[in-house]
């Protein structure tokens, strides 16, 4: 039996490991995922609404936890929400975001930057006013909805929360209103109309007004 260099002895099943077992192959794996994932983040705009810590009562005390709330879109027209939960707060965001990108809803926007009409959204105790606004005013929004129009890719809008100050319950009132965003192609084809007859009766209203 043969005897190592530390005065051990090394058994007939036992072999010299060489510099590259064990490290290395995990590392280029772990490079390589990361780069892929920096890929797909380029696609979305990712947004952390809140971040919470949470406790979970067990046998023995209590364990401690974090819960994130994140909004993602593609800045086109397509955005969604997410939360997850982990003992450690990278790990919560990750669980978050995963949620978002596959509950992600598109919502249509007039030329790009804004909403074709007013929404009011109700979810529980959450309420809030989303306007359309003309070019150049911006978004006048606060907390989690100036996230969900930044994310959704809206340049003009006014919104305003009359209701709970909580982020869960006001994003998801605004996911509520912008899920009943429609576009005048899809009202003419519910009334049968055409879309020059529906914009033509809005901008006379306007003109009136």
């Amino acid at each position: 039996m043969a005897r190592t260099q530390g005065g051990g002895q090394r058994g007939p099943g036992d072999r010299p490991r060489g510099p590259r077992e064990g490290g290395d192959r995990p590392q280029r794996g772990r490079r390589g995922d990361g780069q892929g994932r920096d890929r797909e983040d380029s696609e979305f705009v990712e947004k952390l609404v809140s971040i919470n810590r949470v406790a979970k009562v067990v046998k023995g005390g209590r364990r401690f936890g974090f819960a994130a709330l994140v909004v993602a879109g593609d800045s086109k027209g397509r955005v969604g929400y997410g939360s997850g939960k982990a003992r450690e707060v990278p790990e919560a965001i990750r669980k978050a975001t995963e949620q978002a990108r596959r509950g992600m809803i598109r919502v249509p926007l007039r030329d790009g930057r804004t909403l074709h009409h007013d929404i009011i959204g109700r979810y529980g105790a959450g309420e809030v006013l989303v306007r359309a606004a003309p070019a150049g005013t911006g978004i006048i929004a606060g907390g989690p909805m100036r996230a969900i129009f930044e994310a959704l890719g809206v340049q003009d809008v006014v919104a305003k929360s009359v209701g709970t100050s909580n982020p869960h319950n006001m994003v998801k009132a605004t996911f509520e209103a912008l899920g009943r965003s429609t576009n005048p192609r899809a009202v003419a084809a519910r009334r049968g109309k055409k879309v020059s007859e529906i914009l033509g009766r809005r901008e006379g209203t306007e003109a009136r007004e």
